[in-house]
């Protein structure tokens, strides 16, 4: 096995667990990450940073797994929310593909998000629906239709349906679970779509490459567990002003750099 592919798998695996339920956008982390190791253009790359979600998705299902066992209503909800992403990512999958090349667009969207979460809280600070259970099938659609910005890299599909949950008077908490919930179908839908779209180009896993993307998930389902306990303990603590900063900071960075002439696509 290629050690320094492997390297890099590891560190967008990790990169991954760490900020796939984080307000931080973890695609957007992992192109920058991937343009920085000069690797951002490679099919296999480009498949992974979208298959390697798979693995930190599972997380949830294995920390709720309760909740997964629910009445039919639970999956109504997800499938409600779920609808506006899997339209218009059919419709605008092309341009979407095309956006996760760009690392100025990661930097535009981390700056802008940061600077909406320095204000979420005091936005939203009159929460009523403390619970899945009593969140209605058109709040469901409401918070579908947000994640549906998730699509611009850097802007965060955690970020963004949390703060439409929140938007819908759901308590931080209970916005941030439904988020994780949401998320299984639509990463899942997200991997299987990429799959397809890369046997369709005429591409073939390698023995090396089914390796790389096990151990990556593997990875990824790990940290992605620390990262859920840590975050919702954070979270009904101190809110998002702090996420809103670093958000604000990293997009600086990379605008800056790039407006200085580096070209981190290619890097």
């Amino acid at each position: 096995m290629d050690t320094i592919k492997l390297i890099h798998v590891i560190v967008l695996a990790i990169i991954e667990g760490i900020t796939e339920f984080l307000p931080v956008s973890s695609t957007g982390h992992m192109i920058i990450a991937s343009s920085i190791m000069g690797i951002a253009t490679d099919p296999f790359i480009k498949l992974f940073t979208i298959a390697v979600q798979l693995g930190a998705i599972l997380s949830v299902v294995v920390l709720y797994w309760k909740r997964f066992f629910q009445t039919i209503n639970f999956y109504i909800k997800l499938l409600v929310a779920f609808i506006p992403a899997a339209v218009f990512g059919v419709l605008f999958s092309k341009k979407i593909d095309a956006l996760l090349e760009s690392a100025l667009t990661v930097g535009i969207t981390l700056l802008v998000g940061g600077v909406i979460l320095l204000f979420v809280d005091k936005w939203f600070n009159k929460p009523t629906v403390k619970e899945e259970k009593d969140i209605s099938y058109l709040t469901a659609l409401k918070i579908g239709f947000f994640q549906c910005l998730a699509m611009i890299p850097g802007t965060s599909r955690s970020a963004a349906t949390i703060v439409g949950g929140m938007s819908q008077k759901l308590t931080r908490t209970a916005a941030a679970e439904f988020s994780f919930f949401l998320a299984v179908p639509t990463m899942f839908a997200a991997t299987g779509k990429k799959l397809y779209d890369f046997y369709k180009e005429g591409h073939n896993f390698t023995g090396e490459e089914i390796k790389l993307l096990a151990i990556g998930n593997v990875i990824a389902f790990v940290v992605a567990m620390l990262a859920i306990k840590t975050f919702i303990t954070f979270l009904e603590r101190r809110g998002f002003v702090i996420f809103g900063w670093y958000r604000i900071v990293i997009g600086i960075v990379i605008i800056g750099l790039i407006v200085s002439g580096h070209q981190l696509e290619t890097l």
